[in-house]
């Protein structure tokens, strides 16, 4: 027997008609009487599908890492029922609570970046620094970051893979290799603060009693914990979350009402835009907090967490409506949690020696000196929501490092393992940063400034591949965005990247020193900086085809 034509591995025998077809079409086998044994061999490779983008059956190949297994998915009711009314699939049937309530989930586990330690801590250092005249920017940027994350779900939905599955196919290995490891990077920096965060709340509830180091080795047990949900169905994880996000919710609200902030300024510092030299730096560290190169990653995923078939346009457009309108209603509840813990700081410490020296380490220290005690207090309400946005937050990080990894890497490992490998990268270094920070304060913000610069690298090589990816049609077919969109999502981007560059330089400038160090960062500013440029000039915007003709005239000067 011999090869067939076209891409077909499949074992046949030449056709016993003349094929009167177009050389162009597709030629199918035909097959003569064969032995019985050779018969179902021949069944049983023929039964197996081409190609399948189907995303609401068992579609994906068999040496593809997937994000969820088809019987993980959830069915959203009457989806199919819907989606045949029309015969082109295209119509997207009447909003219905019922069915948004089943999208309902992975918006609010996306919003858990948005509360975690190191943003809680950004939040109270603007109040108790920059009093309420911030609140203006956190508003401004937490819908930048809403835009973001609404391309992320896009990117997912119309594809039915993830952003880091799609970078695998669209950049070249060492690109590829090179994101992936910038991605970790941001993740175990990130992961770093929020299960420090976790350990400091544990050590407040426990009066000091439970050290530091031992509150990270009892976070990273939650965290399997938790994670063992997962077993259970998707479904169960979100109310997890859904009873995290609200433990934050109820307490931080109770810190606020008891703090009694001023209407009157509150008000005026949403509405009225303020900034001074003495709060640029607050400021930068607002909205540097609100993009989270990994969320960007695990928003991609989490939504492909239901049944969702990418051939069918009125189940993707549905579908996109329906996460867009729970990340808004997510991040909205975000924004509030954020805004009641930057007022109850700025009312109690704006204008306090004790402004410029607070922190994660110290804060419930501080608000049980300025606030006393009562029947509840609000050192342990503090350490209340301090726990359940640390503990939130090192689970969405494991989670979105299992995606990030199988998606670059491809790797065909139990979510299990790979979700010990995840975790086990950010645990070991946070213990010995708590052994070594345990005794000094100021250490420990150090390190967190640290922490933050590096998040900030990493901000980029998320956003440019996202961007990349939404904008294309052979990626996204008719759900790629258009030119005024794109417009707007490079801005928000380019401002984002450049409100980070400046905090970057301001911290270099002075942390570096010396000539070795200087030169060091130099030249990684330059590796940096290359591979930046590389990224827009591979993305086939209007920002990469002016980049294209500035690089192709500096040539050409350069030549003369």
């Amino acid at each position: 027997m011999e090869k067939g034509n076209g891409n077909s591995n499949y074992t046949m025998n030449p056709p016993l008609e003349q094929d009167h077809t177009p050389s162009n079409s597709p030629k199918l086998p035909v097959l003569e009487a064969q032995e019985p044994e050779k018969v179902d061999e021949s069944h049983r490779l023929l039964s197996k599908p081409l190609r399948s983008t189907d995303n609401s059956e068992k579609s994906e190949q068999e040496d593809e890492e997937a994000a969820y297994e088809s019987r993980e998915k959830i069915l959203i009711l009457d989806f199919e029922l819907d989606s045949t009314s029309s015969t082109d699939f295209s119509s997207v049937p009447p909003f219905s609570f019922k069915k948004l309530w089943m999208f309902t989930g992975p918006g609010f586990l996306m919003s858990i970046a948005f509360l975690d330690p190191g943003n809680l801590e950004g939040d109270l250092q603007a109040g108790a620094i920059a009093g309420y005249s911030l609140l203006w920017l956190l508003m401004w940027a937490t819908g930048m970051g809403l835009l973001i994350q609404l391309l992320s779900v896009r990117v997912g939905v119309a594809t039915g893979r993830h952003l880091s599955e799609l970078c695998r196919d669209e950049y070249p290995d060492w690109a590829r290799l090179l994101l992936w490891f910038m991605a970790e990077l941001a993740l175990i920096g990130a992961d770093i603060q929020e299960v420090i965060g976790s350990a400091i709340a544990i050590k407040i509830l426990s009066r000091g009693v439970i050290p530091l180091w031992a509150g990270v080795l009892i976070t990273a047990t939650d965290c399997f914990m938790f994670l063992l949900l997962e077993n259970y169905g998707v479904r169960k994880l979100e109310a997890v979350f859904a009873v995290l996000i609200s433990t934050m919710a109820l307490s931080f609200a109770w810190m606020f009402a008891d703090a009694k902030p001023s209407g009157k300024e509150l008000l005026i510092g949403l509405l009225v835009p303020k900034l001074s030299s003495r709060t640029i730096r607050q400021a930068v560290g607002v909205v540097g907090c609100v993009i989270m190169p990994h969320n960007v990653f695990l928003h991609s995923a989490l939504v492909l967490s239901r049944k969702i078939d990418p051939n069918k346009k009125g189940q993707v457009q549905e579908a996109i409506n329906y996460y867009g309108i729970e990340s808004s209603v997510a991040l909205l509840v975000s924004f509030m949690i954020n805004l009641f813990v930057t007022t109850v700081f700025a009312k109690g410490f704006y204008g306090s020696k004790q402004a410029d020296s607070i922190g994660l380490i110290n804060a419930g220290q501080y608000l049980e000196e300025k606030y006393g005690g009562g029947l509840f207090p609000i050192l342990y309400i503090w350490g209340i929501g301090l726990l359940a946005a640390g503990q939130s937050s090192t689970i969405t990080g494991t989670y979105a490092g299992q995606f990030i990894m199988g998606g670059f890497l491809n790797l065909r490992l139990k979510k299990s393992v790979r979700a010990l490998i995840t975790r086990s990268c950010a645990i070991l270094p946070t213990i010995v940063v708590a052994l070594v920070f345990n005794k000094s304060e100021a250490s420990l913000d150090v390190l967190n400034e640290w922490l933050n610069v590096l998040q900030s690298i990493q901000i980029p090589f998320a956003l440019i591949p996202l961007l990349t990816l939404v904008s294309k049609e052979q990626v996204m077919g008719v759900f790629k965005i258009g030119p005024a969109l794109e417009r707007i999502a490079w801005t928000v981007a380019g401002l984002v990247i450049v409100i980070n560059g400046y905090l970057l330089l301001d911290f270099f400038l002075s942390e570096v020193n010396g000539l070795p160090f200087g030169f060091l960062v130099s030249a990684g500013t330059a590796a940096y900086v290359a591979f930046i440029v590389y990224l827009i000039s591979h993305s086939g915007s209007e920002l990469s085809n002016l980049l294209n003709r500035l690089l192709f005239r500096g040539n050409a000067y350069s030549g003369h």
